[in-house]
Protein backbone atom coordinates (compact mmCIF):
# COMPACT_ATOMS: atom_id res chain seq x y z
CA UNK A 1 0.00 0.00 0.00
CA UNK A 2 1.17 3.40 -0.88
CA UNK A 3 0.86 5.70 1.78
CA UNK A 4 0.76 9.58 1.53
CA UNK A 5 2.50 11.61 3.97
CA UNK A 6 5.22 8.55 4.21
CA UNK A 7 8.02 10.19 6.67
CA UNK A 8 5.06 11.25 9.11
CA UNK A 9 3.46 8.10 8.56
CA UNK A 10 6.64 6.35 9.83
CA UNK A 11 7.56 9.04 12.68
CA UNK A 12 3.83 8.51 14.49
CA UNK A 13 3.58 4.47 14.00
CA UNK A 14 3.86 4.09 17.47
CA UNK A 15 0.72 6.76 18.14
CA UNK A 16 -1.15 4.91 15.32
CA UNK A 17 -0.29 1.49 17.22
CA UNK A 18 -1.37 2.34 20.68
CA UNK A 19 -5.09 4.13 19.07
CA UNK A 20 -5.33 0.80 17.23
CA UNK A 21 -5.13 -1.35 20.61
CA UNK A 22 -7.25 0.97 21.75
CA UNK A 23 -9.79 0.59 18.71
CA UNK A 24 -9.59 -3.09 19.26
CA UNK A 25 -10.60 -3.18 22.78
CA UNK A 26 -13.58 -0.74 21.40
CA UNK A 27 -14.87 -3.82 19.28
CA UNK A 28 -13.08 -2.85 16.23
CA UNK A 29 -11.15 -5.98 15.46
CA UNK A 30 -9.91 -5.30 11.98
CA UNK A 31 -8.88 -1.85 12.22
CA UNK A 32 -5.20 -1.55 11.08
CA UNK A 33 -2.78 1.65 11.21
CA UNK A 34 -3.00 2.21 7.68
CA UNK A 35 -6.82 2.48 7.90
CA UNK A 36 -6.40 5.10 10.39
CA UNK A 37 -3.99 7.03 8.43
CA UNK A 38 -6.42 6.79 5.42
CA UNK A 39 -9.10 8.35 7.39
CA UNK A 40 -6.97 11.68 8.62
CA UNK A 41 -5.54 12.14 4.88
CA UNK A 42 -9.01 11.85 3.31
CA UNK A 43 -11.40 13.37 5.75
CA UNK A 44 -8.75 15.68 8.42
CA UNK A 45 -5.77 16.37 6.38
CA UNK A 46 -7.43 16.78 2.88
CA UNK A 47 -6.88 20.28 2.86
CA UNK A 48 -3.45 20.41 4.23
CA UNK A 49 -0.01 19.55 2.54
CA UNK A 50 2.46 18.00 4.69
CA UNK A 51 4.58 21.02 4.95
CA UNK A 52 1.08 21.98 7.16
CA UNK A 53 1.30 19.11 9.54
CA UNK A 54 3.33 19.66 12.89
CA UNK A 55 3.86 16.66 15.02
CA UNK A 56 1.98 17.71 17.70
CA UNK A 57 -1.27 18.12 15.42
CA UNK A 58 -1.11 14.61 13.71
CA UNK A 59 -0.82 13.24 17.13
CA UNK A 60 -3.62 14.95 18.88
CA UNK A 61 -5.87 14.29 15.90
CA UNK A 62 -4.34 10.60 16.25
CA UNK A 63 -6.05 10.39 19.71
CA UNK A 64 -8.95 12.24 19.00
CA UNK A 65 -10.57 10.00 16.60
CA UNK A 66 -12.99 7.72 18.11
CA UNK A 67 -14.84 4.73 16.93
CA UNK A 68 -17.98 6.19 15.59
CA UNK A 69 -15.77 8.44 13.60
CA UNK A 70 -13.83 5.96 11.60
CA UNK A 71 -17.14 3.42 11.58
CA UNK A 72 -19.01 6.54 9.75
CA UNK A 73 -16.14 7.38 7.43
CA UNK A 74 -15.57 3.87 6.08
CA UNK A 75 -19.03 3.19 5.64
CA UNK A 76 -19.34 6.52 3.33
CA UNK A 77 -16.38 5.05 1.86
CA UNK A 78 -17.83 1.41 0.80
CA UNK A 79 -21.10 3.04 0.10
CA UNK A 80 -19.27 5.06 -2.56
CA UNK A 81 -16.73 2.25 -4.14
CA UNK A 82 -19.95 -0.40 -4.44
CA UNK A 83 -21.03 -1.25 -7.78
CA UNK A 84 -25.50 -1.33 -6.93
CA UNK A 85 -26.13 -2.34 -10.37
CA UNK A 86 -23.98 -5.59 -10.22
CA UNK A 87 -26.13 -8.52 -11.40
CA UNK A 88 -26.16 -11.01 -8.92
CA UNK A 89 -26.21 -14.75 -9.60
CA UNK A 90 -29.04 -17.11 -8.61
CA UNK A 91 -27.19 -18.45 -5.07
CA UNK A 92 -27.64 -14.59 -4.41
CA UNK A 93 -31.22 -14.26 -5.42
CA UNK A 94 -32.45 -17.10 -3.53
CA UNK A 95 -30.36 -15.77 -0.31
CA UNK A 96 -32.04 -12.17 -0.24
CA UNK A 97 -35.41 -13.64 -1.21
CA UNK A 98 -35.03 -16.31 1.71
CA UNK A 99 -35.96 -19.52 -0.04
Amino acid sequence: MVVQYEKLFNKVMPVLAMRKADFRMEGLKSITEQDIWRYLVLKKWKKYSEADLALHKVIADIFSLTAAQYMTFSQVEELKTSNWFAPINEDELKLLIGR
